[in-house]
Protein backbone atom coordinates (compact mmCIF):
# COMPACT_ATOMS: atom_id res chain seq x y z
CA UNK A 1 0.00 0.00 0.00
CA UNK A 2 1.10 3.87 -1.25
CA UNK A 3 1.68 6.45 1.75
CA UNK A 4 0.84 10.04 1.31
CA UNK A 5 3.94 10.80 1.93
CA UNK A 6 5.15 9.49 -1.76
CA UNK A 7 3.14 12.91 -3.13
CA UNK A 8 4.44 15.48 -0.46
CA UNK A 9 8.35 13.94 -1.85
CA UNK A 10 7.17 14.47 -5.76
CA UNK A 11 5.84 17.63 -4.79
CA UNK A 12 9.39 18.79 -3.36
CA UNK A 13 10.93 17.34 -5.80
CA UNK A 14 8.73 19.16 -8.46
CA UNK A 15 9.42 22.47 -7.01
CA UNK A 16 13.05 21.90 -6.50
CA UNK A 17 14.22 19.91 -9.43
CA UNK A 18 18.00 19.98 -9.68
CA UNK A 19 21.06 17.66 -8.63
CA UNK A 20 22.36 19.79 -5.64
CA UNK A 21 18.55 19.44 -3.93
CA UNK A 22 18.20 15.37 -5.03
CA UNK A 23 21.19 14.69 -3.76
CA UNK A 24 21.06 16.20 -0.61
CA UNK A 25 17.31 14.20 0.27
CA UNK A 26 18.74 10.95 -1.25
CA UNK A 27 17.46 9.21 1.46
CA UNK A 28 14.18 10.18 1.02
CA UNK A 29 13.81 9.29 -2.44
CA UNK A 30 15.45 6.00 -2.00
CA UNK A 31 12.07 5.43 0.56
CA UNK A 32 9.82 6.09 -1.33
CA UNK A 33 11.31 4.47 -4.33
CA UNK A 34 11.37 0.84 -2.45
CA UNK A 35 7.47 1.45 -1.25
CA UNK A 36 6.60 2.29 -5.10
CA UNK A 37 8.50 -0.69 -6.45
CA UNK A 38 7.28 -2.83 -3.64
CA UNK A 39 3.85 -1.62 -4.52
CA UNK A 40 4.74 -2.19 -7.96
CA UNK A 41 5.55 -5.65 -7.90
CA UNK A 42 2.65 -6.24 -5.85
CA UNK A 43 0.57 -5.11 -8.65
CA UNK A 44 2.66 -7.69 -10.92
CA UNK A 45 2.29 -10.63 -8.95
CA UNK A 46 -1.64 -9.93 -8.86
CA UNK A 47 -1.50 -9.10 -13.18
CA UNK A 48 0.44 -12.31 -13.92
CA UNK A 49 -2.57 -14.61 -12.19
CA UNK A 50 -4.84 -13.08 -14.74
CA UNK A 51 -2.62 -12.53 -18.03
CA UNK A 52 0.33 -13.93 -19.43
CA UNK A 53 3.04 -11.26 -19.57
CA UNK A 54 6.30 -10.43 -21.80
CA UNK A 55 8.07 -7.79 -19.62
CA UNK A 56 7.96 -5.85 -16.89
CA UNK A 57 9.64 -2.12 -16.80
CA UNK A 58 9.78 -0.14 -13.65
CA UNK A 59 11.35 3.68 -15.40
CA UNK A 60 13.74 5.49 -13.47
CA UNK A 61 13.33 8.73 -12.22
CA UNK A 62 16.32 10.21 -14.16
CA UNK A 63 15.00 12.01 -17.42
CA UNK A 64 16.88 11.75 -20.98
CA UNK A 65 17.30 15.30 -21.95
CA UNK A 66 19.79 14.81 -24.89
CA UNK A 67 16.67 15.92 -27.31
CA UNK A 68 14.87 17.82 -24.62
CA UNK A 69 14.07 21.57 -24.13
CA UNK A 70 13.18 20.73 -20.66
CA UNK A 71 16.50 19.99 -18.74
CA UNK A 72 15.17 19.19 -15.11
CA UNK A 73 16.81 15.98 -14.69
CA UNK A 74 14.06 14.44 -12.92
CA UNK A 75 10.89 12.52 -13.30
CA UNK A 76 8.04 14.04 -11.35
CA UNK A 77 6.34 10.65 -11.12
CA UNK A 78 6.80 6.93 -10.89
CA UNK A 79 6.03 4.82 -13.27
CA UNK A 80 6.24 0.74 -14.40
CA UNK A 81 4.64 -1.00 -17.84
CA UNK A 82 4.19 -3.92 -18.66
CA UNK A 83 4.29 -5.53 -21.98
CA UNK A 84 1.77 -8.58 -22.70
CA UNK A 85 3.48 -11.68 -24.71
CA UNK A 86 3.99 -11.40 -28.02
CA UNK A 87 3.12 -12.03 -31.18
CA UNK A 88 0.03 -13.48 -30.06
CA UNK A 89 -0.89 -11.35 -26.71
CA UNK A 90 -0.88 -7.61 -28.02
CA UNK A 91 -1.24 -4.41 -25.58
CA UNK A 92 1.09 -2.82 -23.23
CA UNK A 93 -0.04 -1.24 -19.64
CA UNK A 94 1.07 1.72 -17.69
CA UNK A 95 0.73 2.98 -14.06
CA UNK A 96 1.58 6.84 -13.55
CA UNK A 97 2.02 7.51 -9.53
CA UNK A 98 2.22 11.76 -9.48
CA UNK A 99 1.01 14.16 -7.60
CA UNK A 100 -2.71 15.03 -8.62
CA UNK A 101 -2.26 13.33 -12.28
CA UNK A 102 -1.96 9.74 -11.47
CA UNK A 103 -3.35 7.33 -13.86
CA UNK A 104 -3.81 4.01 -15.39
CA UNK A 105 -3.41 3.64 -18.95
CA UNK A 106 -2.70 0.60 -21.58
CA UNK A 107 -3.58 -0.12 -24.95
CA UNK A 108 -0.97 0.87 -28.03
CA UNK A 109 1.15 4.05 -27.88
CA UNK A 110 3.36 3.91 -30.94
CA UNK A 111 1.96 1.27 -33.47
CA UNK A 112 4.86 0.27 -36.09
CA UNK A 113 3.10 1.39 -39.39
CA UNK A 114 2.57 -2.26 -40.41
CA UNK A 115 0.42 -2.70 -37.15
CA UNK A 116 -1.12 0.76 -37.97
CA UNK A 117 -1.98 -0.14 -41.25
CA UNK A 118 -3.48 -3.13 -40.34
CA UNK A 119 -5.94 -2.08 -37.71
CA UNK A 120 -6.93 0.87 -39.85
CA UNK A 121 -7.84 -1.83 -42.82
CA UNK A 122 -9.90 -4.14 -40.07
CA UNK A 123 -11.48 -0.36 -39.20
CA UNK A 124 -12.24 0.57 -42.73
CA UNK A 125 -13.77 -2.53 -43.47
CA UNK A 126 -16.11 -3.16 -40.40
CA UNK A 127 -15.71 -1.05 -37.08
CA UNK A 128 -18.57 -2.30 -35.75
CA UNK A 129 -17.12 -5.00 -33.66
CA UNK A 130 -14.47 -1.84 -32.15
CA UNK A 131 -17.43 0.21 -31.62
CA UNK A 132 -19.63 -2.46 -29.66
CA UNK A 133 -16.45 -2.58 -27.63
CA UNK A 134 -15.89 0.78 -27.05
CA UNK A 135 -19.69 1.43 -26.07
CA UNK A 136 -19.58 -1.62 -23.22
CA UNK A 137 -21.02 -0.79 -20.01
CA UNK A 138 -17.58 -1.97 -18.42
CA UNK A 139 -15.25 -0.08 -20.71
CA UNK A 140 -17.42 3.20 -20.71
CA UNK A 141 -17.11 2.73 -16.72
CA UNK A 142 -13.43 2.86 -16.88
CA UNK A 143 -12.40 4.53 -19.71
CA UNK A 144 -14.95 6.47 -21.28
CA UNK A 145 -13.70 6.59 -25.22
CA UNK A 146 -10.38 5.71 -26.90
CA UNK A 147 -8.01 8.04 -26.74
CA UNK A 148 -4.33 8.74 -28.06
CA UNK A 149 -2.90 11.24 -31.30
CA UNK A 150 -5.04 11.82 -34.36
CA UNK A 151 -4.45 12.81 -38.11
CA UNK A 152 -6.38 16.11 -38.89
CA UNK A 153 -7.27 14.16 -42.26
CA UNK A 154 -7.69 10.70 -43.42
CA UNK A 155 -4.48 8.86 -43.39
CA UNK A 156 -3.20 8.19 -46.55
CA UNK A 157 -5.42 5.73 -48.92
CA UNK A 158 -8.44 5.72 -46.85
CA UNK A 159 -11.46 7.63 -47.71
CA UNK A 160 -12.12 10.84 -45.51
CA UNK A 161 -15.91 10.38 -45.69
CA UNK A 162 -15.29 7.06 -44.33
CA UNK A 163 -18.27 6.53 -41.79
CA UNK A 164 -15.31 5.23 -39.35
CA UNK A 165 -13.10 8.13 -39.87
CA UNK A 166 -12.90 9.13 -36.65
CA UNK A 167 -11.53 6.17 -35.99
CA UNK A 168 -9.34 5.71 -38.86
CA UNK A 169 -7.74 9.08 -38.12
CA UNK A 170 -6.15 7.51 -34.71
CA UNK A 171 -2.38 7.05 -34.79
CA UNK A 172 -2.39 6.00 -30.98
CA UNK A 173 -4.65 4.00 -29.31
CA UNK A 174 -5.10 4.48 -25.50
CA UNK A 175 -7.34 4.00 -22.26
CA UNK A 176 -6.89 5.98 -19.48
CA UNK A 177 -8.05 6.13 -15.85
CA UNK A 178 -7.38 8.79 -13.42
CA UNK A 179 -7.08 8.08 -10.18
CA UNK A 180 -6.88 11.59 -7.21
CA UNK A 181 -4.37 11.10 -4.49
CA UNK A 182 -6.79 9.68 -1.85
CA UNK A 183 -7.79 7.19 -4.18
CA UNK A 184 -4.19 6.14 -4.76
CA UNK A 185 -3.20 5.88 -0.78
CA UNK A 186 -6.37 3.97 -0.07
CA UNK A 187 -6.48 0.59 0.73
CA UNK A 188 -8.32 -1.23 -1.94
CA UNK A 189 -6.20 0.95 -4.84
CA UNK A 190 -4.02 -2.20 -5.62
CA UNK A 191 -7.28 -4.09 -6.43
CA UNK A 192 -8.86 -1.27 -8.54
CA UNK A 193 -5.49 -1.16 -10.37
CA UNK A 194 -6.29 -4.78 -11.18
CA UNK A 195 -9.80 -4.27 -12.37
CA UNK A 196 -8.72 -1.65 -14.43
CA UNK A 197 -6.40 -3.59 -16.24
CA UNK A 198 -8.73 -6.55 -16.43
CA UNK A 199 -11.03 -4.17 -18.09
CA UNK A 200 -8.79 -3.57 -20.99
CA UNK A 201 -8.91 -7.23 -21.93
CA UNK A 202 -11.88 -7.06 -24.36
CA UNK A 203 -9.89 -4.21 -26.36
CA UNK A 204 -6.88 -6.21 -26.01
CA UNK A 205 -8.44 -8.95 -27.40
CA UNK A 206 -10.13 -7.54 -30.09
CA UNK A 207 -6.76 -6.15 -31.33
CA UNK A 208 -4.64 -8.69 -30.66
CA UNK A 209 -6.96 -11.33 -33.16
CA UNK A 210 -7.09 -8.57 -35.68
CA UNK A 211 -2.85 -8.22 -35.91
CA UNK A 212 -2.37 -11.97 -36.01
CA UNK A 213 -5.21 -12.24 -38.67
CA UNK A 214 -5.19 -10.94 -42.11
CA UNK A 215 -8.23 -9.72 -43.72
CA UNK A 216 -9.71 -12.28 -44.64
CA UNK A 217 -9.44 -13.89 -40.73
CA UNK A 218 -6.48 -16.42 -41.45
CA UNK A 219 -3.51 -16.61 -38.76
CA UNK A 220 -0.42 -14.90 -39.69
CA UNK A 221 1.54 -17.28 -36.79
CA UNK A 222 0.80 -20.20 -36.63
Amino acid sequence: MLQYSIFQFLRQLKENNNREWFASNKKAFQVEEQLAKAFFMAVYTDLEKIDNLDTIQVFRIYRDVRFSKDKSPYKNHFSLGFKRSKPLLRGGMYLHIEDNASFVGGGFWEPNAPDLFRIRKEIETDASELRTIIAEENFQKYFKTLQGEELKTAPKGFDKAHPAIDLLRKKQFLLTRSFTNEEIVSANFQSEVIKTFKAMRPFFDYMSEVLNTDLNGEYLNK
